[in-house]
């Protein structure tokens, strides 16, 4: 049986299926318990766990981040919220230069099974300090995995999959995507890390994302659908581990790609998969691998020019033609 319920309240059933199922899951963060979360994503779980495993915390996310990761390293299995990714910046040192080292440098012994969440990348009018896109930061560094769902049913199953993972997980979510609807079951299922989802099949170009962007693609494609342009559109789902061999079994197919990141261009996640489609498919392509990403500016707080700066719709459509017209 499915229901359609909102992309929140497929991450409220995950946390809680997974604290039921495991008395060793915990959430903690700013407003998550009395104020049920800052975007209720979290309302009615401090009544139904309690204080002890629903924690509301100080503005001090370098202080909790690093608790978790204690919590974590001694048998528990933390989920990390921040209220935005951002908020992450100034956590940096624990979450990116403890948690993902410790089962290496413990030599197999001592691992760290935390859950980070929170609204990433620009998220209606924050301003430029409230609106940065980390995957591209953060995916560089070696031993953490990072998630980022664009639909309720994926939001629900690859948070499932994160908190029964051995190894940290970033999980990125946007807040223009909290009041999405989709269809999602009610009987128990996950979602894997690194399998990608060819979400529009086609013929004449692989168009690449993830999170939010897929949306801006599936709207592109439609219209490039009416030039004629049949696009492929694949949302990889995870970051790390990178699905390539989708993408690349796509791209032997249509011998066109174009990938939609929304980070800033220069050392992206975007100019990651391009760098490998190039390598897999350099005898397979009949163009370059376009690449559309946020304009290289700080997020504007004006909402016409924050709409402009992200990769939206019109942009994908230019690239597309570009590499397919100019082949």
């Amino acid at each position: 049986m499915t229901r359609t319920i909102e992309f929140r309240d497929a991450l409220r059933e995950a946390m809680s299926e997974e604290m039921r199922r495991d008395q060793r899951v915990f959430l903690m963060g700013e407003e998550v318990a009395e104020y049920n979360g800052a975007y209720k994503v979290s309302r009615g779980m401090l009544d139904e766990f309690g204080p002890r495993r629903v924690i509301d915390t100080p503005i001090s996310e370098s202080g909790f981040a690093g608790l978790g990761i204690g919590a974590a390293m001694m048998g528990l299995r933390p989920i990390i919220e921040f209220m935005s990714w951002s908020f992450s910046l100034v956590a940096a040192d624990p979450i990116l230069n403890n948690a993902p080292k410790m089962l290496y440098m413990s030599g197999g012994q001592v691992g760290c099974p935390i859950v980070y969440r929170g609204n990433d990348g620009a998220g209606g009018q924050l301003g430029s300090t409230h609106s940065w896109c980390v995957e591209a930061l953060y995916s560089n560094v070696p031993g953490v995995k990072i998630a980022i769902p664009h639909t309720p049913y994926d939001a629900k199953g690859l948070l499932k999959t994160a908190i029964r993972d051995e190894d940290p997980v970033f999980f990125l979510e946007s807040e223009r995507l909290l009041s999405v609807t989709g269809e999602v079951p009610e009987e128990e299922y996950t979602v894997p890390f690194g399998q990608a989802k060819i979400v529009r099949p086609g013929k004449d170009c692989t168009v690449v994302s993830f999170g939010r962007p897929v949306y801006f693609c599936l709207d592109a494609a439609e219209e490039l659908a009416k030039e004629g342009i049949d696009c492929e559109v694949i949302d990889g789902r995870t970051i790390r581990p990178l699905d390539i061999d989708t993408i690349v079994a796509s791209v032997k197919n249509t011998n066109y790609c174009v990938v939609v990141d929304q980070s800033w261009s220069f050392a992206s996640p975007g100019s990651e998969i391009a760098a490998q489609v190039h390598q897999h498919c350099f005898d397979d392509l009949d163009n370059y691998v376009g690449r559309v990403h946020s304009d290289d500016v700080p997020a504007p707080y004006a909402q016409n020019l924050e709409q402009e700066m992200l990769p939206n719709a019109r942009k994908i459509t230019e690239a597309v033609r570009a590499v397919t017209y100019n082949a």
